[in-house]
């Protein structure tokens, strides 16, 4: 007996396989510098007086820094080499602020802290305007909060390295919309995959749309 005479006569439908993307890290990261970048803008622009105006450092480890260095990873698994990019050094970025705040800063007097945080600036700021150039290309959103950030950083950078308590107080205004710009951004982040998914969602809830179907499946058994 041949091999054909044993095979089926009809081959089975492959088994589909599960999808293996995983869900757009992007609002994540991006919230995680919002809020970040928002409490030590505060504290920049002297709206955190009467607090210890370390409320950001804690967050520069969990949210900023580690949570946006995940959805840096998370970004490479999804092959955006400008998502990943960004959020895995921003979350480097405050990552390092905060060990720089706690290892180096005590050990550093007013002009020569100033200075080694124009420098760290600096050198983001660098890094931003490559970054900057190459968010034109993702969307409006993601440009406003490169453009605004880009903007932070030199301000507060000049403002560092000359002392001028005023140009960091304006550099932190600067901060607050930057914050600002990347919350909207993850917001729409958030809102794009349930407007995608709405097609069914938008007419009625989804407990709803079950007992229209059973509804419709006993009036055609009836039928």
């Amino acid at each position: 007996m041949s091999t054909t005479d044993d095979a089926p006569a009809s081959a089975p439908a492959p088994v589909a396989q599960a999808a293996t993307g995983i869900a757009d890290p992007g609002p994540l990261g991006l919230a995680g510098f919002a809020l970040t970048t928002f409490l030590l803008s505060v504290v920049n622009a002297h709206w955190a007086n009467s607090s210890s105006g370390a409320a950001w450092l804690g967050y520069a480890f969990a949210y900023g820094g580690l949570a946006q260095l995940l959805a840096g990873m998370w970004e490479f698994r999804n092959r955006n080499v400008f998502g990943s990019t960004a959020f895995s050094s921003y979350g480097a970025f405050w990552i390092g602020l905060g060990l720089w705040y706690l290892l180096v800063a005590p050990h550093t007097v007013g002009v020569e802290a100033n200075r080694d945080l124009g420098w760290i600036l600096l050198a983001f700021a660098i890094f931003n305007t490559y970054m900057l150039i190459w968010s034109t290309q993702v969307n409006i959103a993601v440009f406003a909060v490169f453009l605004t950030l880009e903007a932070t950083e030199i301000i507060l950078f000049i403002g560092n390295f000359s002392g001028s308590s005023g140009t960091v107080k304006f550099g932190g205004y600067v901060g607050v919309v930057t914050a600002a710009a990347a919350w909207y951004a993850s917001a729409a982040g958030v809102a794009e995959p349930a407007a995608s998914s709405a097609a069914a969602a938008t007419s009625a809830p989804r407990w709803a749309r079950r007992v229209a179907t059973r509804s419709r499946s006993r009036a055609a058994l009836a039928a």
